[in-house]
């Protein structure tokens, strides 16, 4: 006879306070936070013992709350993102102008193409990145040789770009958020552990069970000794309460400087086998977490050129052959990533299949 252990999203508040999901760092939203924590429990149970007859229930007016608690993370984290965005151009370029890049796919022929676009402040705060991707894409058609197409979004960013030479050799600032699905499956490599069950990391560092990408900035620098030295500058930057004021924030020590926790150098000898070169280290800022890439620029112009062809694929398809080598091996990753897909973007569709496990949705 098989142990059976019925679950629901009913949580103990007490006890989910005391368990931090991979998103915790980038959203301290409670109904996430708890979701995810839920279904790591799950997955370790089921992981430590295979004969485990396991039920899954969910609340339809659950998934909609956390549906609106993922909303208001991505609102609230690019409302920070954006504004260090603004206090790094204030503090280093001064004046700057705003740009929409959107790079796009033709989907018939596998076509790319990149569109610029100016955009307003008033731009940037209303409306979601991934929105205004979509928005200027929706402006186009393309005539792929037989019929007029609308092109697929392949990944958009926003540029904060000087009118004027800075003291410090910057020649941009680049934001950008992970786009919904890939987050989700992003959580999933954090709950199994992705990158040490393939070994790809020889020496994993203490934040390595937490999501740390989701929201990132991109400082593009004239070269290897310029990224080193505004490295350096951020490290032991503080700002005044005058200066936090002009991106409406108080002072505090979360926003009075950039806290380090982990920084990695890909700049020389450090760079990676694809030559793709940076100091990139994970910083909090006035209470959220960010990745912070300073580039040089020859580098990035080889990553742009790289993204409008084929790269940015190339590594999707790496990770996913990844994610399908360890799905042979340990088939609730699959089914994992397939629960959340189900939970967050199509709940009235088929629910995910499981040996031992079963799904239900109530209202």
């Amino acid at each position: 006879m098989t142990d059976a252990v019925e679950t629901s999203l009913a949580f103990d508040v007490t006890e989910a306070s005391r368990t931090r999901s991979p998103l915790w760092m980038v959203s301290q939203e409670p109904l996430l936070n708890d979701l995810v924590s839920y279904l790591d429990k799950i997955k370790e149970a089921l992981q430590s013992n295979p004969n485990l007859s396991c039920h899954m229930q969910f609340s339809r007016s659950h998934i909609r709350q956390c549906r609106a608690a993922f909303d208001r993370m991505i609102r609230r984290g690019e409302e920070s993102l954006h504004r260090l965005c603004e206090l790094l151009c204030d503090t280093y370029i001064g004046q700057y102008q705003l740009q929409s890049v959107v790079i796009g796919e033709v989907p018939t022929t596998g076509e790319r193409f990149t569109l610029n676009q100016p955009i307003s402040r008033q731009d940037l705060y209303s409306t979601i990145d991934l929105d205004l991707g979509n928005r200027q894409l929706r402006k186009l058609q393309y005539f792929d040789g037989q019929n007029w197409v609308f092109p697929n979004l392949v990944a958009n960013v926003v540029e904060y770009q000087p009118t004027e030479p800075n003291e410090e050799g910057i020649h941009k600032v680049i934001s950008r958020i992970k786009a919904e699905e890939e987050l989700w499956n992003k959580v999933v490599d954090e709950i199994f552990g992705l990158d040490t069950l393939v070994k790809r990391d020889k020496q994993l560092r203490h934040l390595s069970k937490y999501v740390k990408d989701v929201f990132g900035i991109k400082i593009v620098v004239g070269s290897s000794e310029d990224a080193e030295l505004l490295h350096a500058d951020l490290q032991s930057r503080e700002w005044s309460a005058a200066e936090l004021a002009t991106v409406g924030l108080e002072r505090s020590v979360g926003s009075a400087r950039l806290q380090f926790l982990e920084t990695k150098n890909y700049l020389h000898e450090g760079g990676k086998e694809s030559g793709w070169e940076a100091l990139k280290s994970v910083v909090v800022w006035s209470g959220r977490l960010f990745e912070i890439q300073v580039q040089p620029l020859g580098n990035f112009w080889r990553e742009r050129e790289h993204l409008t062809r084929e790269s940015h694929t190339g590594f999707k398809s790496r990770r996913e052959q990844v994610r399908d080598q360890v799905s042979e091996h340990e088939p609730l990753f699959r089914f994992y990533q397939n629960l959340l897909k189900w939970l967050f973007q199509n709940l009235e569709g088929q629910i995910p299949k499981f040996p031992g496990v079963t799904v239900s949705v109530v209202d």
